[in-house]
């Protein structure tokens, strides 16, 4: 297929991108100790890109064989062609590009494990969940393993190989409050890699887990939050998801397009002086992030974003396209999951680089707010407005913690709470358990430090 690829792309004039993909997921579940899920899913396919006067064209087959490409690629033109006939305005200025070729695979080295010898770890791990973690109602272990091999091939000749992995054991725990009432809580395990490099044994998952049991236990007796704009301190999950959902989804130029507020913001103020915000390529203080991107889906080098630096709106999130628009340099943030998806701008690991406060600080330092610690499901948009769960938090009484809270959520503008945050952690905390759905799937990266700050909670 590489070469036929090659040859259909020798000594073409138009701009063309050629993705061939391949996706491999699993899922193993297991419900209080019985499997109830055990899946392997595969796609692979092709993809073509075209771009003309400013109009790209797009299609893909999951055919792999010549007359399939070709019967793409003209496809691809077609298309390119009918959305040039259709636009109201073009352009004759090319896209940027960049000659060199990349490497990149993440395939572990040690021995594959069967799907049986996974299924008994994830069975010894449930069979220590049991021991440690008493007068539970239920319990729920999940796997979830992706593997996303591209090779991308370019007009240029240019050529970039990546594979992506990522691992995780999603550990659930259920029981009731003194009233009855169900509550439970989620744990996720694992990071970059296949799964023989994230775990190793049943006993290092332990300690995670027991943390997490604990923070159910102290559930049992959690009392309902005052609603009301709060001081609180958002620990690193959770300034993690603001920094993802309600600010970098705002500065993807794509969206700003669209119209999101950040498109009035660019060069202004808009946070405390002790914000810098990042998306990150695919590594911080030299070590590989937990979703690297070296080359994005269009061929651009990726490079670090800053966002907001000591709390001015500095940039946006670029493709090619967009780049050429606001004559700013791609950031390589062009990206698909599937193989029949087209690149869209993306974030890869975006969070708020950290402070000079520890997290004891932060608590020491309130009289009466709230320790926020687990997100849940929320939302955001393009105003930068969000409302996000909160299942895990503790009062913060005379600088120390006391109880646990019940289920609450926390909501604002994002853009106004990061010029109320006074305080930054010294931590910088990652996790790559999450997926960003806007429009397509993508596996993302967040985290970051705790962040002292004022935000709207929900009561009883």
């Amino acid at each position: 297929m590489r070469e036929l690829i090659k040859k259909m792309l020798c000594d073409r004039n138009e701009y063309i991108e050629v993705r061939l993909q391949e996706n491999r997921s699993e899922g193993i579940a297991l419900l209080n100790g019985d499997v109830i899920e055990n899946n392997k899913i595969q796609t692979q396919g092709v993809s073509i890109r075209s771009f003309k006067n400013g109009c790209w064209g797009f299609a893909s087959t999951d055919m792999l064989d010549e007359v399939s490409l070709n019967n793409c690629l003209n496809e691809a033109l077609k298309n390119t062609d009918f959305l040039v006939s259709k636009a109201k305005s073009t352009t004759t200025k090319e896209l940027p590009t960049q000659h060199f070729a990349s490497y990149h695979d993440f395939t572990t080295k040690k021995n594959r494990w069967n799907g049986r010898e996974k299924i008994e770890f994830i069975k010894e791990l449930d069979n220590l969940v049991v021991k440690r973690c008493k007068n539970l109602k239920g319990r729920n272990l999940l796997v979830k393993n992706l593997d996303m091999q591209k090779e991308l091939f370019l007009m240029d000749k240019g050529r970039h190989y990546s594979m992506i992995p990522r691992s995780h054991i999603l550990c659930i725990l259920s029981s009731e409050d003194k009233e009855g009432s169900p509550i439970k809580i989620m744990e996720p395990l694992g990071s970059l890699g296949q799964m023989e490099d994230c775990f190793t044994t049943p006993e290092e998952l332990l300690p995670k887990i027991h943390a997490a049991y604990e923070h159910l236990q102290k559930k049992k007796d959690a009392v309902y939050a005052d609603a009301g704009a709060k001081t609180v301190v958002l620990d690193s999950n959770l300034a993690g998801i603001l920094a993802h959902e309600a600010i970098g989804h705002t500065t993807e130029a794509d969206l700003v397009l669209g119209g999101s507020m950040a498109g009035d913001f660019l060069g202004r103020k808009v946070a405390s002086d002790l914000i810098t915000l990042v998306d990150f390529a695919n590594s911080y203080n030299d070590r590989v992030l937990p979703v690297p991107v070296y080359v994005d889906d269009e061929g651009t080098r990726c490079e670090d974003a800053v966002l907001i630096e000591e709390g001015v709106l500095k940039s946006y999130l670029h493709n090619k396209e967009s780049a050429l628009h606001f004559n700013h340099t791609p950031t390589g943030n062009a990206r698909a999951y599937l193989y029949s998806d087209e690149p869209l701008i993306r974030m890869r690991n975006t969070a708020i680089l950290p402070g000079q406060s520890t997290l004891e600080e932060m608590i020491a330092s309130i009289d009466d707010g709230y320790y926020l610690i687990k997100p849940s499901n929320g939302q955001a948009d393009s105003t930068s407005e969000f409302m996000f769960g909160v299942p895990v938090g503790y009062e913060i009484k005379n600088g120390k913690l006391a109880r646990a809270i019940k289920e609450t959520t926390i909501s604002g503008v994002a853009f106004e709470l990061l010029q109320t945050v006074t305080m930054v952690s010294k931590d910088m905390k990652w996790e790559n358990f999450g997926m960003c759905g806007k429009k397509q799937l993508i596996p993302v990266g967040m985290g970051g430090p705790a962040i002292k700050c004022q935000v709207n909670m929900g009561g009883k």
